[in-house]
């Protein structure tokens, strides 16, 4: 049957962006359905969110054609510090160590998002339809179906695949009512950046402290971005308190190590969540990234998960489509699923894991984690193998 698409993505960020740039020159015929202008996108706060991309990430971007465009925006790991507040446990990871030119890299999500905008408008096989509001959704054993509204008209178009690649707040999901598994930390993020009397010198520093984790990424101009975890009453303290309290709560938190610490940017707040879909997939339709998963920041691991599921996605679409086989067959899908669950079972355990490990006043779990912190520092295997996960390698 003829369709009007062979794959429909919703969504146009990272996450669907990424996917059709990875399949521009693979034949298909590829639609894009996003909600927001591109003005309205680059004008959200979630824009100013800086990414920590794993090496691996940063080699992924590469094969998109992205990295090279943004490389000189971003800022290179050098070196990670990690530490338990009031205890003695400390491990160290260098890039020089383990022969890279880098741990990872930190940029502004809207620097990538700029660029890969650019490249979507610029690439004729891919048609986007924005702003476009998705209304409906159906799948049947040949097609799927998207019935959409832009301005005052409709339009029911279909294809052999749809990609729902809308975020944490997905249209997708939800018209397909799959349900999702919470797990509340009661916990926030603290969100800002720092400037330091000392130079970061590509040092990103994990903090754990009782109430949870704080991280301090080099950013471009020497300074860093502040990601502080709090439980939620703390947090609420911390927000409507002046910056002169917020600030030196926070210089008491993290020490001395880079100086005396000066805000350079709005403080905002995020209540931290662990949030899984009950499932990926219903029919010829499959959902991707936030849409699926939204993770602890802890571990700085949310947009690499989410670019491996669309990398993987579309590599197996290729491979789908090299056999003369349909993209939207529903053991095809499974398998995908399948693949994509385990790492996020990884991933995801991981994450929380540490949440639980370091969040925490346990005197026994504080000896048993300063322990493992030295023995980590100590071991030269053991942490080899620490940096090749900080480096999105470990799969």
């Amino acid at each position: 049957m003829q369709t009007d698409y062979d794959i429909i993505i919703i969504g146009a960020g990272l996450a669907g962006g990424c996917l059709a740039l990875a399949l521009a020159d693979s034949g298909l015929r590829i639609a894009i359905i996003e909600a927001t202008t591109r003005e309205q996108r680059f004008a959200s706060e979630s824009g100013d969110r800086a990414l920590a991309l794993a090496n691996g990430t940063v080699k992924q971007l590469q094969s998109l054609g992205i990295w090279n465009a943004i490389q000189a925006q971003a800022t290179a790991i050098k070196n990670i510090h990690i530490s338990d507040q009031g205890h003695f446990g400390k491990t160290r990871l260098s890039a020089e160590r383990e022969q890279v030119d880098a741990l990872g890299y930190v940029i502004t999500a809207r620097i990538i998002e700029d660029h890969v905008a650019a490249l979507l408008e610029a690439a004729p096989q891919i048609t986007q339809w924005c702003p476009a509001r998705v209304a409906g959704l159906s799948s049947s054993f040949n097609e799927a179906n998207v019935s959409i509204k832009q301005a005052d008209r409709s339009e029911i178009l279909t294809a052999r695949l749809v990609v729902g690649a809308d975020g944490g707040q997905s249209t997708v999901r939800k018209l397909l009512e799959i349900g999702q598994q919470v797990t509340d930390y009661g916990q926030t993020a603290l969100v800002t950046t720092v400037k330091t009397t000392k130079h970061h010198a590509n040092t990103a520093y994990e903090r754990f402290t009782a109430s949870g984790p704080l991280a301090l990424l080099p950013t471009v101009d020497g300074q860093s971005s502040v990601v502080w975890t709090r439980s939620t009453e703390e947090a609420e303290a911390l927000m409507a308190g002046s910056e002169a309290d917020f600030l030196a709560q926070l210089q008491d938190c993290f020490g001395y190590r880079l100086g005396a610490l000066r805000l350079t940017a709005p403080r905002r707040a995020f209540p931290l969540k662990l949030i899984r879909a009950e499932k990926m997939q219903q029919g010829r339709i499959v959902i991707i990234g936030n849409a699926v998963h939204q993770l602890h920041p802890v571990a700085g691991q949310g947009f690499n998960l989410g670019l491996r599921d669309l990398i993987d996605l579309a590599d197996a679409l290729r491979l789908q489509m090299h056999d003369g086989l349909d993209i939207g067959e529903q053991r095809f899908l499974e398998n995908y699923v399948r693949a994509r669950v385990k790492d996020h079972n990884q991933v995801i355990g991981f994450t929380d894991s540490v949440v639980k490990l370091f969040s925490n006043q346990s005197s026994l779990l504080a000896v048993a984690r300063n322990t493992g912190l030295t023995v980590l520092d100590l071991v030269p295997g053991a942490k080899s193998y620490l940096a090749k996960q900080a480096m999105g390698l470990g799969r």
